[in-house]
């Protein structure tokens, strides 16, 4: 595929669906009418008196094999494959964990 072609692509790519035209006409009471009317922008104001940092489990580096069919699947659905390997496997362990005991 030459250079030119992928080009193109990608540019055709980051230019998205918006219709900024659109979007500069409108008014603010505009904008707030539809925030108002989105039931998603609920804001929620949380009490951050009571917040704690809690950060993630430390993520150690391996080489693992695996069947390749079984990665394929994991990537094909979407961004964070490895993030559901470990998920998936951490199920299997928490699961069998009790057994041990």
């Amino acid at each position: 595929m030459s250079g030119r072609n992928m080009t193109k692509r990608l540019a055709s790519a980051r230019k998205g669906k918006t219709d900024w035209r659109r979007v500069r006409a409108l008014r603010d009471d505009d904008v707030e009418r539809a925030v108002a009317s989105d039931p998603d922008s609920n804001v929620i104001n949380p009490d951050w008196a009571q917040a704690r940092l809690v950060l993630p489990q430390r993520k150690e580096s391996v080489h693992l094999r695996l069947d390749s069919d079984v990665l394929a699947w994991f990537r094909s659905q979407g961004r964070g494959h490895l993030t559901r390997i470990n998920a998936v496997l951490r199920n299997y362990m928490e699961a069998h964990a009790h057994r041990q005991k």
